[in-house]
């Protein structure tokens, strides 16, 4: 009678202890205040005093980073991909004022390759270094018969912490806020399924030239990681600058601002303030896309809405410009009856 083992069923225990081993340099590497950041136990502690805060509240996200990672798969390039989870989670975080404090991740796929899964792990690491949190753990699942040879997905898990005193719910948002735009540094981590479509409908390949970014191929310029705001949002917040903020996710700028407004409120936006990244106009044209499905899907080139009051707009731009961010002035809050159409966009017409 033949014996098999947990090898023949295709789960090779030998390549996951390798991959552990070959990380545990990266995740090290990320250790902060509060953390060490080691692995290998079965759970994680972290010090919230030792952290420096006294009467936190913790703050948890959880995200992926989509089809984006088709365009990981098909173009053979995994190593920023880890850096579009990580700024998926922290982005959400931050946002309610919280700082992040440590990031775990589930890794899963049908054959575990430990070169790939070491490049995706190092742009994980890479992501919390930019963000300031620790990477204490997470979990990889090699599951023979559930996903497509080469294929993988991703999750990431993070806890933030903020003072109580100083979480942002979008309840102190008024009339007359000035709304500032943080520049993003590409599509993000959303829509990919549109611009896989679209990739398509134009005929290039991911090995093709990139048409809008000279010097790379339009894989690598599809993969721009999501800029991570973490560090300049976080000392504007402090600074006590900020009355709320908005991640531009799914759902682009039409349906997530209006998550952080009170009732009775909504915002007027321009834009004409801003510049519509060279990638939206290639999708935009590729498509024949609608000017307002590209606000409903794309950041557009804001990935990032900052509420402030009007009275320290110019401190709060300045702040942030200082901290490495292009910012804008966008638009204005103002007062705006019913749930439906509470961000209104004028200058559209521009992107055509």
């Amino acid at each position: 009678m033949s014996s098999y083992s947990y090898r023949d069923a295709g789960v090779d225990i030998d390549a996951g202890n390798a991959l552990v081993e070959a990380i545990k340099p990266l995740a090290k590497s990320t250790a902060r205040t509060g953390s060490d950041a080691g692995l290998g136990g079965f759970g994680a502690l972290f010090d919230l005093r030792a952290a420096g805060f006294h009467d936190p509240l913790l703050v948890s996200t959880t995200d992926g980073v989509g089809t984006k990672l088709k365009v990981a798969i098909d173009a053979n390039h995994h190593e920023t991909v880890g850096i579009d989870l990580v700024a998926m989670c922290v982005n959400d975080l931050v946002v309610q004022g919280a700082e992040p404090l440590l990031f775990l991740d589930y890794y899963a796929t049908g054959k575990l390759d430990v070169t790939a899964g070491r490049a995706i792990v190092a742009g994980i690491a890479e992501g919390c270094r930019q963000a300031g949190c620790a990477l204490v753990g997470g979990e990889t699942a090699e599951m023979p018969g559930m996903y497509a040879e080469g294929d993988y997905d991703l999750a990431g898990f993070s806890v933030g912490a903020v003072e109580r005193s100083q979480v942002l719910m979008g309840d102190k948002v008024q009339a007359g806020d000035v709304v500032l735009g943080l520049a993003s540094s590409g599509v993000h981590s959303n829509g990919y399924s549109l611009v896989r479509k679209l990739v398509g409908v134009s005929g290039l390949t991911y090995e093709s030239a990139c048409p809008w970014d000279e010097g790379r191929n339009l894989g690598e310029a599809l993969l721009t990681p999501t800029r991570i705001y973490v560090k300049p949002l976080l000392a504007a917040v402090r600074a006590g600058l900020v009355h709320a903020m908005a991640h531009i996710t799914g759902g682009g700028l039409l349906e997530n601002i209006p998550r952080v407004l009170p009732d009775g409120l909504g915002v007027d936006l321009d834009a004409s303030a801003w510049e519509l990244l060279p990638v939206f106009g290639w999708l935009k044209r590729t498509g024949n896309v609608d000017a307002t499905e590209m606000a409903r899907t794309f950041n557009c080139g804001i990935g990032m809405v900052v509420i402030v009051p009007a009275d320290k707009a110019d401190e709060a731009l300045a702040l942030l410009t200082e901290k490495g961010e292009k910012v804008t002035r966008i638009g204005t809050v103002v007062p705006r009856d019913g749930a439906a159409h509470r961000v209104a966009i004028s200058g559209l017409e521009r992107w055509s």
